[in-house]
């Protein structure tokens, strides 16, 4: 007699059981309710709870459905970040970003008259002026 292979541990379906687990409560659901939802019986929600019996993909959709989750939340996936493909640019010190805010307050007159002295002034240090 051959053995089914699956590419799971028991550890794993054991991990899932008890996220659904979690979220049926979360959710202030009792195996019954689920069951009833899925038509499905109690006992077979807490053999998949136990982790004694593994979720196929149909059933786990169901589940998300019903429980209203994602299959992620339910297998326990984490979202990455984005990575980021520029490098990220120099850090901005605080106290001149908030002083930027404040300058886009000002009337247009007096902000050009800004831009202008500080255009000068990094243009004597050797920094590049906005055009």
């Amino acid at each position: 007699m051959s053995r089914k292979r699956v590419a799971t541990s028991p550890e794993g379906t054991k991990a899932i059981g008890q996220r659904l687990t979690a979220i049926r409560k979360a959710r202030g659901l009792t195996q019954i309710d689920v069951a009833h939802k899925l038509r499905i019986t109690q006992t077979l929600i807490s053999k998949y709870e136990r982790g004694d019996l593994l979720l196929h993909g149909e059933l786990i959709v169901r589940f998300a459905e019903t429980l209203d989750v994602s299959a992620d939340d339910i297998l326990g996936i984490e979202r990455k970040r984005k990575v980021r493909l520029e490098p990220p640019g120099p850090a901005v010190d605080r106290n001149l970003a908030r002083r930027f805010v404040q300058l886009q307050g000002l009337p247009r007159r007096d902000r050009d008259a800004i831009m202008r002295t500080l255009d000068a002034f990094l243009a004597a240090r050797g920094g590049r002026a906005a055009a």
